[in-house]
């Protein structure tokens, strides 16, 4: 009884913590960087995870009255939030769409019907319902390390890089874990013993990641600064690199520019590193600090989108069609082109030529002076 007691106790003093400590994280992340997406979808699975502490205590849960519908909702929506905060943690482009909200709805909407119709009217949907909810958390996990496997090479901030996996990771796994506990039955077995495990296990996760979220400063945050819609570039290398990495960062420069080695299809942060003589890792801090890219793929798009954009306005290639500027650039087809190319200058890339070729002295004035300078027009 005595032990049974003390496992109470532990249980609901960490699962109180937890919950208070994420849901000042949220407020935080709301707060500090709620202009960006990874920012909002943070706050929003810091809450998540905050609701889920309270929810999966009987106890606690059974004491909220009104506020265990949604509660509940928060909690069993948070699934769909952490692969979605996954995706933007490793994209900084990534959007939410209107169907990730529906999905959430319909995940909340299950939920709140199990928890309130189906088991308490014992309908033969409780079980279906129970599977769908205990095997979704595994789905979203192994989507979301996907997710990291699939573009963590692209990230060229270091430190983000290693933060980001824990993160990534810390979670898929502790979901991981929870799903095979609940679905082999462990948790039945001894309930007590497994829920105290189980919070104690979360507590340990949500202070790395309250620390990982709060504690990484400057340029390597794990969030972008927001900047203004459409705005340069960033080209001003960082005060901390010395005048070899600067020559490095000249070199590689020539690189993109004259041999236009952004055009090659396929090209990786180690196809690159090999073909500058460069350690993987230090070419990634040259591209971050010196050129001022966070993504790969974003430091290859700005030259390929500086090219199309000089093929655009150039009168002799009007009746050029834009998938063979776009492809010439280095893009493998229009879709990726046109959302990247929006993306830079806030106008279809028709739009962008009919504009140029009509009103060329208000074009020029949006050109990056630098780089169009440096790239000729499109074969």
């Amino acid at each position: 009884m005595a032990d049974a007691a003390l496992l109470t106790q532990a249980n609901l003093l960490l699962r109180g913590g937890v919950a208070l400590l994420l849901l000042v994280v949220a407020i935080l992340l709301a707060r500090d960087h709620g202009r960006v997406v990874a920012g909002k979808l943070g706050a929003a699975f810091a809450l998540g995870v905050s609701a889920y502490a309270i929810c999966s205590c009987a106890s606690i849960h059974a004491g909220l009255g009104l506020w265990a519908a949604p509660v509940l909702a928060l909690s069993v929506g948070n699934n769909l939030v952490f692969w979605l905060f996954a995706r933007s943690l490793f994209d900084d482009t990534f959007t939410p769409r209107p169907w990730h909200g529906a999905l959430w709805l319909a995940f909340a909407a299950l939920g709140l019907a199990l928890g309130f119709v189906f088991e308490p009217g014992h309908s033969p949907l409780a079980r279906p319902v129970e599977i769908i909810l205990t095997l979704s958390p595994l789905v979203f996990a192994v989507l979301a390390a996907i997710q990291t496997v699939a573009s963590w090479r692209a990230d060229l901030v270091e430190r983000r890089r290693r933060l980001r996996l824990f993160i990534v990771a810390a979670c898929a796994g502790y979901i991981t874990l929870n799903t095979l506990a609940n679905i082999l039955g462990a948790a039945a077995a001894a309930p007590l013993l497994a829920n105290t495990v189980q919070a104690f296990s979360l507590a340990v996760i949500a202070g790395t990641v309250a620390w990982s979220l709060l504690g990484v400063a400057g340029g390597e945050a794990l969030f972008p600064i927001p900047a203004p819609n459409h705005a340069p570039r960033p080209q001003a290398p960082d005060a901390s690199l010395d005048g070899a990495d600067l020559a490095l960062v000249a070199a590689l420069e020539r690189t993109m520019t004259f041999d236009r080695l952004y055009r090659q299809e396929g090209l990786t942060i180690g196809g690159l590193a090999q073909r500058q003589g460069l350690p993987e890792y230090r070419l990634r801090r040259l591209i971050n600090r010196g050129l001022g890219h966070r993504n790969f793929n974003a430091f290859l798009n700005a030259y390929r989108i500086d090219e199309a954009k000089a093929a655009l306005a150039d009168s002799s290639q009007a009746r050029v069609p834009v998938l063979t500027i776009a492809l010439d650039a280095g893009f493998s087809s229009l879709g990726p082109f046109n959302r990247a190319f929006k993306a830079e200058t806030g106008q279809t890339p028709t739009a962008y030529r009919h504009r140029a070729l009509v009103h060329p002295a208000a074009t020029a004035e949006t050109f990056n002076p630098a780089s169009a300078s440096r790239i000729s027009n499109s074969a």
